[in-house]
């Protein structure tokens, strides 16, 4: 295998603001920004104060640009090999790459600080666990689990903003964003089954194989759906938000079937639409349910 993939310059016609979004795939945070804004409205009982809002969103997308710059530096080299990854380097340079990380990295501390005590004080450990996980391919095959933490930290956070204190709802979400997050990603991971090999990198796919790590997605994604009637039940939510679930189940079952037909294109486009809708049926869910309980 070649050691390296050519790397044109990017289109002219692409915009600076259109490569970075590119480059960390900001379509994708459609994935952990529903869960953070539900978290915020179910804890805020509807709206919270506009500056508090404001300040989430601020987190929440300095958070993941740092998160995903980060990956992209730590993986320049493998993302250079694998054929699926190879353009993402057309896109930014290293030390564009590296002032993105740094920049956005700052801006979610400051903005933690500008919350409370409690979201400062824990910002440097959410930095960890966001960029820790971009490490663990190289020596765990648990790595689908790590970046299940990842996105779990989020709605935990909204809710610390919110309310200044910790709660069990926002942690019992969280464990079901965990299990949900690395079921999805197990699946996305089958795209890389060779290049993981060839590159010795850990991940269940290698491990199980496709089949196996299908599997192993489908009981990952029956314990996340555990944990959403479980935070269903002890959040004291409503009728609105149990209904949103079988929609979510629906979602989570077609995803599964066209996983078993072992087609990447397929896989790949089933991934983004179903994820996408469990996040913005649980958005609205959870804005619905927060202005019942304001009521």
């Amino acid at each position: 295998m070649s050691s390296s993939v050519s790397s044109p310059p990017p289109p002219p016609a692409m915009s600076g603001l259109a490569r970075v979004l590119a480059f960390i795939r900001f379509s994708h945070t459609v994935f952990a920004l529903p869960f953070a804004l539900g978290s915020m409205f179910i804890a805020a009982k509807g709206i919270p104060e506009w500056r508090i809002f404001g300040l989430i969103l601020l987190c929440m997308v300095s958070a993941r640009t740092s998160a995903m710059a980060f990956n992209r530096l730590v993986d320049w080299k493998i993302d250079k090999r694998n054929p699926r990854t190879a353009g993402r380097h057309r896109l930014l340079s290293f030390p564009a790459a590296v002032a993105l990380c740094v920049t956005s990295g700052v801006f979610f501390l400051v903005g933690a600080a500008l919350i409370n005590s409690l979201c400062f004080a824990l910002s440097p450990i959410a930095l960890f666990i966001i960029y820790f996980y971009s490490l663990t391919k190289r020596f765990t095959s648990l790595c689908h689990l790590f970046l299940g933490l990842a996105l779990a930290v989020s709605p935990v956070g909204a809710w610390i903003a919110v309310t200044g204190q910790f709660a069990w709802p926002p942690l019992v979400l969280a464990a079901g964003v965990m299990l949900w997050v690395a079921g999805f990603d197990l699946i996305y991971a089958t795209q890389d089954y060779e290049v993981d090999r060839a590159e010795g990198l850990h991940s269940l796919v290698v491990k199980l194989g496709i089949p196996g790590a299908l599997r192993a997605a489908q009981g990952l994604h029956a314990g996340m759906f555990l944990f959403f009637v479980l935070f269903g039940v002890v959040a004291q939510l409503g009728i609105i938000y149990f209904a949103a679930l079988g929609l979510i189940l629906g979602a989570l079952v077609y995803e599964h079937r066209v996983a078993r037909r072992l087609d990447l294109e397929a896989i790949n486009q089933a991934f983004f639409t179903s994820n996408a809708f469990v996040g913005a049926v649980f958005l609205v869910a959870a804005f619905f349910e927060g202005l019942r309980a304001a009521s």
